[in-house]
């Protein structure tokens, strides 16, 4: 029986998470997806090889947004592995012009706030607070587990808490280090975008919004979309562990955290 249970699993690995790309992989027993491909598919391809799976059994890619980081190789793998991609349609105006001809019958609306089921995979997709025309992200359940990703998002809205809470597995941005971007060489105006409402998480912002909606089921959080210029891996996991463990909350106990990068796929783990 534990062998049964095991195979039917959520598997979920982190395949790049970072300002210069971004992709994660999950897979049940009928379904192995991809959420984002902000890389080339050549990259994406060898990534994939690293955790022993290949891109020609994806069936499907979910996109969050236009912003280049999440859609570089979306057009090539549609085309090259015949992925049915997924989108709201305003993601989808802004993203056509930018990733090339996908076959018409790839193409698939996901309106925002709306749940799809393939098989014996539930997604579920949310609206985020981020610069884009519609950006949205998703939740996966299968088999009694989930796995929520949340990146590019300024803040973690009430109406988002609640849609993500107690889940068994985060992708969570802590995008920047505050004070490594006020100091750091971006513009003004960048700094001012990244800082606001329709930016991104800092490490103490995304501890924060982690601590209100992990729950007793959070077994496993990462930490994503880590900026190259304004943050460090060990200083937003030290920020995080080091707030949680202040709010009493069991790190490396009642759950772990756990490090991603934009060139490294994290290992190919079961929920």
């Amino acid at each position: 029986m534990a062998q049964e249970k095991k195979d039917d699993a959520l598997k979920i690995s982190v395949l790049a998470s970072g300002s210069s790309g971004n992709v994660t992989y999950i897979e049940t027993p009928k379904h192995k997806v991809l959420v984002d491909a902000g890389l080339s598919g050549k990259k994406i391809e060898k990534l994939m090889g690293s955790i022993g799976r290949t891109l020609k059994d994806v069936d499907s890619l979910f996109v969050t947004h236009e912003h280049t980081d999440h859609i570089q190789g979306v057009g090539v793998l549609a085309r090259r592995y015949g992925l049915d991609v997924y989108a709201n349609e305003l993601t989808w105006q802004a993203m056509l012009p930018k990733i090339g001809k996908v076959p018409t019958e790839q193409r698939h609306l996901f309106d925002m706030g709306t749940t799809k089921s393939l098989d014996d995979l539930d997604v579920i997709s949310y609206g985020v607070s981020h610069d884009a025309v519609a950006p949205q992200f998703y939740e996966f359940h299968h088999a009694g587990k989930s796995f929520v990703i949340l990146t590019d998002t300024g803040y973690v809205s009430e109406n988002v808490r609640g849609i993500i809470s107690d889940a068994n597995a985060y992708l969570f941005e802590c995008n920047h280090d505050t004070e490594m971007l006020r100091v750091g060489s971006y513009p003004w105006e960048l700094k001012q975008r990244i800082l606001g409402d329709k930016g991104h998480l800092s490490n103490s912002d995304g501890a924060n919004a982690m601590m209100d909606v992990i729950g007793n089921h959070t077994k496993k959080i990462y930490l994503g979309h880590l900026s190259r210029e304004n943050n460090m891996k060990p200083l937003a996991h030290m920020t995080v562990a080091s707030l949680m463990k202040q709010n009493d909350l069991g790190v490396g106990h009642d759950f772990n955290i756990y490090d991603t990068d934009p060139q490294e796929a994290t290992p190919l783990i079961d929920l």
